[in-house]
């Protein structure tokens, strides 16, 4: 059973930083394409990064293009979302996913998801 698990969101100024983490368990982790997806109160989880396996390039949505880079430790099975210049419609619950081939962006490309992590910008 994979399981991803989210950490580093919390409350922040606009402008400021967030760094957020996910860790997957399992040995193949280096294998999948790792995305992250927010969804904001009464909209539609939408995608913001994505990272394919092995240098095979990063993703990422045009709003964040910018202020959000994306990056990945194999060796930790973990990725992060370097987040800065944030804004308060950057507010949203942050979710971390692992895919296999397909579309990037697409939330169909991904098979396991993880339980969220909260980002608040306060202006």
């Amino acid at each position: 059973q994979v399981q991803l698990v989210e950490s580093g969101g919390g409350l922040v100024q606009a402008g400021g930083s967030l760094r957020l983490s996910c860790v997957a368990s399992g040995r193949t982790f280096s294998r999948y394409t790792m995305g992250w997806f927010r969804q904001a109160p009464g909209k539609e989880r939408e995608f913001v990064a994505a990272i394919r396996w092995s240098g095979g390039g990063t993703f990422l949505a045009d709003s964040v293009k910018g202020r959000f880079t994306i990056s990945r430790d194999d060796a930790k099975n973990t990725v992060y979302l370097q987040m800065n210049s944030l804004k308060p419609e950057d507010t949203a619950v942050y979710y971390c996913a692992r895919g296999e081939y397909g579309i990037a962006s697409s939330k169909a490309t991904y098979d396991y998801w993880g339980q969220g992590t909260q980002v608040t910008v306060s202006s």
